[in-house]
């Protein structure tokens, strides 16, 4: 790793820890020696960063001080350009446009040795073979989510059979072949996994649901064992 990335990997770390971080810390997830964190914590300090702190208490980083630009290695670029592109089979077109937005943004920023590389990447990413869903917006669904909103939806089984239910959305399941939901289903009382494409119909309500972090944790204890309807 050059040193260069090293103390913006320092000042990452100090500016988004929620305690102070001792030097073996540090040198432990940069794979490096605590001798080289300490030199490199006195070098910030003489460019006058605002690092408090002493050897064997932790270091912290005092508020209000703003990361230089972004740099990327290659290897950082490689996965944006995947990752963004990989977004595109969720069929989601609002993710979709702000993956596009993330990418252009990136690229804006990047010095021109790197940002080929992102804006026109050696990389193909196939478009998966999940439907597209006709009865349920995602962008609403995800607000659903983050705002512990109950959903009436209509749904249709694999076997064709349909049922209205009232849902209390929790997480989004993306897989190459299917998008799922997970949620409290209120008519059968338990967790329940919904392909969105069988959903029908859907109508975000007022009503809020209770659970938090708990419910989710539920949910993710038992959705490997919870098949979609």
């Amino acid at each position: 790793m050059r040193r260069a990335d090293r103390l913006f990997d320092i000042l990452l770390m100090l500016r988004t820890a929620a305690a102070p971080l001792t030097a073996a810390t540090i040198a432990a997830a940069l794979e490096v020696t605590a001798r080289t964190i300490y030199r490199d914590i006195a070098t910030l300090q003489a460019r006058r960063v605002p690092i408090e702190g002493a050897a064997g208490i932790g270091y912290v980083l005092r508020p209000g001080f703003t990361l230089p630009p972004l740099m990327f290695t290659l290897e950082e670029t490689d996965a944006i350009a995947v990752g963004m592109r990989l977004v595109r089979r969720l069929r989601d077109p609002a993710m979709q446009a702000a993956a596009d937005s993330v990418l252009a943004k990136v690229a804006a920023v990047l010095p021109a040795s790197l940002r080929d590389g992102v804006a026109a990447p050696a990389i193909f990413i196939s478009e998966g073979s999940t439907a597209t869903p006709e009865g349920l917006d995602f962008a609403e669904l995800r607000r659903a989510i983050r705002e512990k909103r109950k959903l009436r939806i209509t749904y249709r089984d694999a076997e064709g059979r349909s049922s209205t239910r009232t849902i209390w959305p929790i997480a989004l399941a993306y897989y190459v072949d299917a998008t799922v939901l997970g949620a409290w289903c209120q008519l059968r009382g338990d967790f329940r996994h919904f392909r969105a494409e069988r959903v029908t119909a859907a109508e975000l309500l007022d009503e809020t649901y209770p659970g938090g972090r708990d419910l989710m944790a539920r949910w993710f204890a038992l959705q490997r064992d919870t098949p979609a309807l």
